[in-house]
């Protein structure tokens, strides 16, 4: 079904694989935690949370995992330098997956970094995320921990169109080319329903021309949509938000980040169908899954 001009990469990160042709590696689903409004956080300040909860959520998204085949990655979220310290260090204990540093500032994000190159969780990190307008201190930290995976974020609100997404990657190619990454995954920006079309056809286009792992925050699509509750019913959000994130992983997404970690439930099982779907296409070009592939799980 796709045909792309470059050889498709795949990098292993923390253990997780990411990339490829579509349907043949399981897509990558990230489930952000510590966000804003997140019910787990007792105080915002000190940074005070229910242990409890937030081990029950990573353990939600694992399960899940483990039944489709699907890797996950966490994306913890952090409004303050000390807060990242404290969520990352919380989430490293709890999980041995990937974990993304989603600080609300640089300086959050660079205590991010910092912490886990003192404690050696370097190699399970990724930056979330370089944008077009980064702090030149982005870029020197994360060359100076070492660190090799970011996501790189096709944000560009002077061109918001597919061409303008495609731009501003091609900028931050060269940007973590500096900064010595050597594992970037290219989100092509969701900020809205129409966007997710866009980022959907700059994501192909981006895969086509470098055949590196893209993606993106498809769940946006959903969270922006005004009329959504009112004119269809609760009921239908997560559906919706389902659906976003198969329009991604239909259109070559190898990563999704899928929202609330609290929505795996949801998530999975239909990646998971998609991935089984597409990965079946592949042996009409004698091309083998992996026994791990959501194709052999579901059933």
């Amino acid at each position: 079904m796709f045909e792309f001009k470059s050889k498709q990469q795949t990098f292993n990160i923390g253990g997780v694989k990411v990339g490829g042709l579509p349907g043949q590696n399981p897509t990558v689903l990230i489930g952000t935690i510590f966000y804003h409004g997140h019910k787990a956080i007792l105080d915002k300040k000190t940074g005070e949370f229910d242990r409890k909860l937030v081990e029950e959520e990573i353990n939600l998204q694992e399960e899940f995992s483990d039944k489709t085949g699907n890797p996950g990655i966490f994306d913890v979220v952090g409004a303050t330098p000390e807060l990242m310290r404290k969520y990352v260090e919380f989430t490293a204990s709890v999980t041995d997956a990937p974990i993304m540093i989603d600080g609300t500032t640089a300086e959050a994000k660079i205590a991010g970094l910092e912490y886990a190159k003192e404690v050696g969780l370097i190699d399970r990190l990724i930056y979330n995320s370089l944008i077009p307008e980064y702090k030149q201190e982005e870029i020197d930290k994360i060359k100076e921990v070492g660190l090799k995976s970011a996501l790189l974020l096709a944000y560009n609100p002077k061109e918001f169109t597919t061409a303008g997404r495609v731009k501003a990657i091609k900028q931050l190619l060269e940007v973590a080319k500096e900064a010595g990454i050597e594992k970037p995954l290219l989100d092509t920006c969701v900020l809205d329903i129409p966007g997710l079309g866009m980022a959907s056809r700059a994501a192909f286009e981006l895969k086509n021309e470098f055949g590196l792992p893209v993606g993106n925050g498809a769940h946006n699509a959903v969270s922006l949509w005004k009329g959504l509750k009112s004119k269809m019913g609760v009921q239908a959000v997560k559906p919706a938000v389902a659906a976003a994130c198969v329009v991604a992983v239909a259109t070559g997404a190898d990563f999704v980040l899928y929202g609330p970690v609290k929505d795996a439930q949801y998530v999975f099982p239909v990646i998971a169908m998609t991935n089984a779907a597409y990965g079946y296409l592949l042996f009409e070009k004698k091309i083998s899954l992996d026994r791990s592939h959501p194709l052999y799980r579901i059933a």
